[in-house]
């Protein structure tokens, strides 16, 4: 038909003409998930369409032959019937015919529509569907790449900390004091460990970052030669005895056996054992605050520390000369003549406070205390001979001369 014929140069315009609106509508094509659900969702042509004339006029022609055939029934069956009887008998008819037509076009359109709709629902499903499991598999192949990442950045800077304490390691040069080591970046340093070297969970990576910086807070207080921390850090005294190389220097005035059978001083008893195996000479002098804590207790405790090649001696402080007995009964561990480790107590007798002090001229006036009291104290054999003869009633314990 002509009609149809007409748009052919229009088409033809546009094949020519790729950069004109027909090249515009190609781009815009449904392509992706995106544009075919969109392409899916909008109403085909065929399903919008209404029923167009010809199907009128062909039920309209269906009830005219019916009426007709009506009609000529009626004349041949009742020709005596008035004209007006036989043309109504046939118009009845014929609209009969095209009603009937309309109500089965109406229950199959309707047929046809909820089959249409029901495809287009499956295609719908069909293509939310596919655009879930796509989105899903990208998102799985981004945390894919995601996880990979983080682990391959990881060992990348484990092993650059590695390869940096290697390379430091190997090229360490004289021994710089503490006072010449730069700790203006200890809080970045101990975050970067944490950052590092912590697990994937936010309590675990808190727990991590909060030990590095008290650690490393400790280590940069040691630039000044000085460090504390409330109560009694078992930690240090372990760590100390264990980087002793020539020589560790301990008083005590702790005799109590419940205290040396506890876990704490197991662990320390069994780190100055691998002391004296490595060469370490350890020597321990017990402050008595009286002469009534001789006794056996106190003389196997002596003993069962000699077994471990511990050097021990005993002090009673009352006996001691006036000039020892003003100097400090605190416990103190020197070790290698370079650091003490120190334990405050308060008025009853609780550990409130370590600190380990590393300048020289404390270190020396503890080193002459323990010397000082090493000298005046008792060995082992003294102390046998003077626990037999407090127990045979031949020393007086705390005698007080009368005046």
């Amino acid at each position: 038909m002509s009609t149809a014929q007409t748009p052919q140069p229009e088409n033809t315009a546009a094949t020519d003409a790729p950069d004109g609106p027909a090249a515009g509508a190609g781009a815009a094509a449904p392509s992706g998930i995106a544009n075919r659900l969109r392409a899916a969702l909008a109403p085909h042509p065929a399903r919008a369409a209404r029923p167009g004339p010809s199907r009128w006029a062909r039920r309209i022609a269906a009830g005219v032959v019916t009426g007709a055939l009506a009609w000529s029934v009626t004349a041949v069956l009742a020709p005596h019937t008035a004209l007006s009887r036989q043309a109504g008998a046939a118009v009845l008819c014929a609209t009969a015919a095209v009603l009937v037509q309309h109500v089965l076009g109406l229950d199959r359109r309707l047929d046809e529509h909820a089959g249409a709709l029901a495809a287009h629902t499956r295609d719908t499903e069909a293509l939310l569907s596919g655009a879930a499991d796509a989105v899903r598999d990208g998102l799985r192949r981004h945390d894919d790449r995601l996880d990979t990442g983080l682990t391959r950045h990881t060992a990348d800077m484990r092993q650059l900390v590695e390869s940096r304490i290697a390379e430091a390691d190997r090229s360490a040069g004289p021994y710089l004091p503490p006072a010449q080591i730069r700790v203006d970046g200890v809080p970045e340093l101990a975050k970067g460990f944490a950052e590092v070297l912590a697990p994937g969970t936010p309590l675990l990576y808190t727990f991590v970052r909060l030990e590095m910086g008290r650690v490393v807070g400790h280590m940069a207080d040691l630039a000044s030669l000085s460090a504390e921390c409330p109560g009694e850090n078992h930690d240090w005294l372990l760590s100390l005895t264990r980087a002793a190389e020539h020589s560790i220097c301990a008083t005590s005035t702790s005799v109590d056996r419940e205290f040396w059978n506890s876990e704490p001083a197991s662990r320390y008893l069994q780190a100055q054992r691998e002391a004296v195996e490595r060469g370490v000479s350890v020597r321990r002098v017990f402050l008595l605050e009286s002469a009534r804590e001789l006794g056996d207790p106190l003389l196997r405790l002596c003993e069962e520390q000699e077994l471990l090649h511990i050097e021990v001696r005993v002090s009673i402080l009352p006996e001691l000369p006036p000039l020892l007995q003003r100097g400090t009964t605190d416990d103190f561990i020197v070790y290698d003549e370079e650091a003490s480790f120190e334990i405050d107590q308060d008025l009853r007798d609780v550990n409130v406070r370590t600190r380990l002090i590393a300048r020289h001229d404390h270190v020396e006036d503890r080193m002459k205390r323990f010397r000082e009291l090493w000298e005046a104290g008792m060995s082992v054999r003294e102390l046998e001979v003077r626990v037999d003869d407090e127990e045979d009633g031949t020393w007086m314990v705390d005698a007080v001369e009368p005046g």
